[in-house]
């Protein structure tokens, strides 16, 4: 049988004896009734049991060259000097900074690379657009922000005249699309 599936977590915290007093009576009192749960109460205290530390043994006693050992290592530290205490941390840290700087040397190694591809990476303008003066006579520069930049940096009334050039350029024929022309795509035929 199989023991009642509400009672399984109030079985186990009995045997471990974490159970509150008047549940344990009324579980105690089911256990009596139920077959299945009293099984199961019976196996999980045997497994409570057979994993319990066992009782600590008063009249352990440690070994004379144990003790021995532990005598010296506490006289060593006690008469060491101040100056031993500092060569023993500086040792520590010295052990520390073998890895610790070859892993802060590969980080900086790595930050350079990815600034250096990025410089290296990033778009430029054309030499005619860099070497082409900001005070030319302006229709012939590209419409880019940078171009307008560099002439509203020499004078606001040179990019007026740019963009006044610019603007009454005639615009280039638009595309005419006609419905013979489309292309139906996955179309069934």
């Amino acid at each position: 049988m199989k023991p009642c599936s509400r009672n399984r977590k109030r079985i186990a915290l009995l045997a471990l004896h974490a159970l509150d007093a008047r549940k344990a009576v009324a579980l105690r009192n089911h256990l009596a009734l139920c077959e299945g749960c009293r099984r199961y109460s019976e196996e999980i205290s045997s497994v409570t049991k057979s994993l319990a530390a066992p009782e600590p043994d008063s009249n352990l006693e440690a070994s004379s060259f144990f003790h021995h050992a532990v005598a010296e290592k506490l006289q060593a530290i006690e008469s060491s000097s101040v100056l031993e205490n500092l060569a023993a941390r500086f040792r520590r840290l010295t052990l520390d900074l073998r890895v610790a700087l070859p892993a802060a040397t590969a980080l900086v190694i790595g930050l350079l690379a990815i600034v250096a591809m990025r410089h290296h990476s990033a778009p430029s303008r054309p030499a005619s657009h860099m070497d082409q003066p900001a005070s030319s006579s302006g229709s012939d520069l590209a419409p880019t922000i940078a171009n307008y930049r560099i002439i509203a940096g020499e004078s606001l009334q040179k990019l007026d005249e740019l963009l006044t050039r610019q603007g009454n350029k005639p615009l280039p024929p638009a595309p005419i699309y006609t419905a013979s022309g489309l292309v139906l795509v996955n179309a069934p035929f």
